[in-house]
């Protein structure tokens, strides 16, 4: 088994990609890494080398800059084995209050971004008829009873369901698709600047504003998750024979997972009789 990969990183310079490649590097892989901002990104990143570590400033929205990117990985390293689609920002307002720009601009994003580096990263893949993508969701594009997160969840929520079909779009390949769902993680991602809020907040949603008051004073610094075993869990899947389609990272994630498949198997049980029954 081939213990070094070629890895490709987006939203490396904080949070959970952070960690990650800090990780890969340890262990002696290749890792280019995206960011918007180069600075942030070169003064954070530990033992790097120019043999193993390839910064890029990457505009995730624009498919030519993904494209750039795509290509000086592959000039570079030689190749490209691992993509992590880590790039994202929450954005946390009810539906009635965020504009249709602040909803598409957090949808470009999560979700289109993303397509943009699977689009891009695909032909190499292809041709070698090897590779894996992992594109990092979250507990919120599984399970979406958070009031005010619905935008962010539904972008997730897309997430999840892109990666489902691209698991069986490219098995043919000889490619593994994983969608990453973590739940509370110890990052800056709640922190100023992660999470993003309506330019006109309606007073009258109190849960929404008490979500954003706990996610601001009471979760942030004190989320479950430790960074570094979950990404660690990221790795060892990426070497796994046969790696896992969803991969929840979280005693959180896990217990909020079950909640929603008990939900929905209550759903479907008590509306079985006349669910069946709309058949000719």
């Amino acid at each position: 088994m081939n213990t070094r990969k070629i890895w490709f990183v987006t939203g490396a310079s904080k949070g959970l990609g952070l960690t990650l490649v800090n990780q890969l590097l340890a262990q002696g892989h290749q890792v280019a890494a995206t960011s918007r901002n180069l600075e942030e990104l070169s003064s954070a990143v530990q033992g790097a080398t120019p043999e193993n570590f390839l910064p890029l400033s990457v505009d995730i929205v624009s498919e030519k800059s993904v494209a750039t990117a795509i290509e000086a990985t592959v000039s570079r390293f030689g190749g490209l084995d691992v993509v992590v689609n880590n790039a994202g920002y929450g954005l946390l307002g009810s539906l009635e209050e965020l504009s249709d720009a602040e909803s598409r601009t957090n949808f470009d994003v999560n979700v289109f971004g993303t397509l943009n580096v699977i689009r891009q990263a695909m032909p190499h893949l292809r041709n070698q008829q090897s590779g894996h993508i992992f594109n990092i969701s979250s507990i919120g594009g599984f399970y979406g009873n958070f009031p005010g997160w619905g935008i962010y969840c539904a972008t997730k929520f897309a997430v999840q369901g892109l990666t489902e079909s691209l698991s069986a779009e490219v098995k043919e390949f000889g490619i593994h698709a994983t969608v990453v769902s973590p739940g509370y993680f110890r990052t800056n991602f709640l922190a100023a600047g992660g999470v993003v809020t309506p330019q006109n907040q309606l007073e009258a949603y109190a849960a929404v504003r008490e979500s954003e008051r706990q996610h601001q004073e009471s979760i942030n610094g004190n989320q479950p998750g430790d960074p570094e075993k979950g990404v660690a869990l990221i790795i060892e899947a990426a070497f796994d024979e046969n790696p896992p389609l969803h991969l929840f990272l979280g005693q959180d994630a896990y217990d909020m997972a079950y909640v929603k498949i008990d939900a929905i198997k209550s759903d479907l049980e008590s509306w079985k009789s006349k669910t069946v029954s709309t058949g000719f």
